[in-house]
């Protein structure tokens, strides 16, 4: 999987580092994750990193869209590898899990705005809101 990362890299014109590839490995095992995880899962492999070196990091792979950034309303920012397609997350108000939700198959019809005002739309960004699975049983314990 290292290769796939490093050809990556190299696809974007982003050097090969180790703080990169550990940043795109945590990622890939642990998706939607804050910036102070992010850290906490590279410096398991890399002690020395520093902090700035992955906001670093962070941002030349979100500028460069090997990584996607979202930020639910109220929310930390949160990173994750699928970029590229049109998906949408759902948020759990009560303990802040996510998780992917697909865009409708086929035709995606939240690309398709009641009035674009002349832009190119390219991608839309869909939050639903909810209570997690393990949040409704905790509730329901009560």
């Amino acid at each position: 999987m290292t290769a796939d990362f490093e050809t990556q890299l190299r696809a974007v014109s982003l050097r090969v580092t180790q703080p990169r590839l550990a940043v795109l490995a945590a990622l890939r095992d642990h998706p939607h994750v804050d910036t102070d995880t992010v850290i906490a899962l590279v410096r398991a492999d890399l002690p020395t990193v520093s902090h700035q070196a992955v906001y670093d990091v962070l941002r030349a792979l979100t500028t460069s869209r090997l990584v996607r950034r979202i930020q639910p309303a109220g929310a930390t920012a949160r990173y994750e590898l699928r970029v590229r397609d049109n998906h949408h997350h759902v948020v759990c108000r009560s303990c802040g899990a996510i998780a992917d939700v697909d865009c409708a198959v086929g035709h995606a019809p939240c690309l398709t705005a009641s009035d674009d005002h002349g832009f190119v739309i390219d991608e839309a960004e869909v939050v639903y809101w909810g209570t997690c699975p393990d949040c409704v049983t905790r509730s329901e314990g009560i």
